[in-house]
């Protein structure tokens, strides 16, 4: 037995999902190297680390996130120690995938979650561990009224290894965002962990975006879109009743069409947030956007592939390569005839 989500690709989602596209090539035309990289990372990560655990009910404030993060303490509450485990998993998880070390398995799953909940659980058995006991999700704000009821413990291995077999085969076949967003609320749903699977959820999702080829995925904070209204991001990303029920019936259409607006979102402030006295490179223009869903699409371009997808002159087309090779956007493979163009890492620009 498979895991075969069920979803549309409804005309907003793929309407979101372009305009995402379009935002991430409006900042990289800016060129963002040096401090100025580096200071919207380190903002998007002190976002993360106080939005996330925000989410799950910690009362620290941005300003105290920010200080902490910037400051060593010899002597911290476990409010702080969770905003530390957020931080220091979600450096790590960067490193990984820009390294070209990230792996998507259920070790990688347990060892984020032992980052996530590590000084703040008494039983050593529910850290790093999938979960050998029943939960129940209840209504934050009625204790006594159980809201789901997540699978039984004997199925959450297997539930768990389906939702990843399918998120490691459709990468590079499926959009990043559609990707990312799929594994974020089935994670959800199966709750694999006795405590800390928001947040072990949310940290993989970004990493999943990285690895599956979503540009930036570092300098913005989906976690914050959710912080600002977090019913709403319970009801989006939950269920209500119990999973056995429930488990042929759920439709992930309407949240992916929410988790991409999230980016969007995010993308925006990004650049608002962009100094004034930077000023952006030549604009991509739609036919080369064109190449880059592409390559994305396929994993590689040809001179010939793009003349059948195209109308442009012969000569136009080898300019549009040639901007994209400029800016990095793209490198190439291969000489003579086995020429084609493919992604240019990170790593390698």
């Amino acid at each position: 037995m498979t895991w075969k989500p069920n979803y549309t690709i409804t005309n907003k989602l793929l309407s979101t999902i372009r305009e995402i596209g379009e935002s991430i090539g409006e900042i990289k035309s800016f060129s963002l190297k040096g401090k100025t990289l580096a200071k919207l990372e380190l903002k998007a990560r002190e976002l993360s680390a106080y939005a996330s655990t925000s989410i799950e009910g910690n009362p620290l404030a941005l300003t105290d996130v920010k200080h902490l993060l910037k400051n060593r303490k010899e002597h911290i509450r476990d409010t702080e120690r969770e905003v530390l485990n957020y931080n220091k998993s979600l450096q790590s998880l960067y490193t990984a995938v820009h390294a070209g070390k990230f792996r998507l398995n259920i070790t990688t799953l347990e060892k984020i979650q032992n980052q996530v909940v590590e000084g703040l659980m008494d039983n050593p058995a529910d850290v790093g561990h999938i979960r050998q006991a029943a939960v129940v999700i209840r209504n934050p704000r009625k204790i006594d009224e159980i809201v789901f009821l997540p699978p039984d413990a004997k199925d959450v291995k297997l539930l768990v290894s389906e939702m990843l077999d399918f998120i490691n085969a459709h990468i590079g076949k499926i959009d990043p965002i559609i990707l990312a967003g799929l594994f974020h609320r089935q994670c959800v749903i199966i709750h694999p962990f006795m405590d800390g699977n928001g947040r072990t959820t949310r940290l993989l999702s970004t990493a999943i975006l990285g690895k599956a080829g979503l540009d930036l995925f570092e300098i913005f904070s989906f976690e914050n879109y959710y912080n600002q209204n977090i019913t709403r991001y319970f009801r989006a990303v939950g269920l209500e009743g119990d999973y056995y029920d429930l488990k042929d019936q759920i439709d992930f259409t309407r949240w992916l069409e929410y988790f991409a607006d999230g980016i969007l979102d995010e993308l925006r402030r990004v650049r608002k947030a962009l100094p004034d006295t930077l000023e952006p490179g030549p604009r991509l223009e739609p036919h080369h956007h064109q190449i880059l869903e592409y390559i994305s699409e396929r994993g590689s371009i040809t001179q010939r592939e793009y003349g059948r997808i195209s109308s442009r002159s012969l000569a136009a087309r080898k300019l549009d390569f040639e901007k994209l090779l400029d800016m990095d956007f793209i490198k190439t493979v291969g000489k003579g005839r086995g020429t084609h163009y493919m992604k240019q890492t990170k790593s390698e620009r």
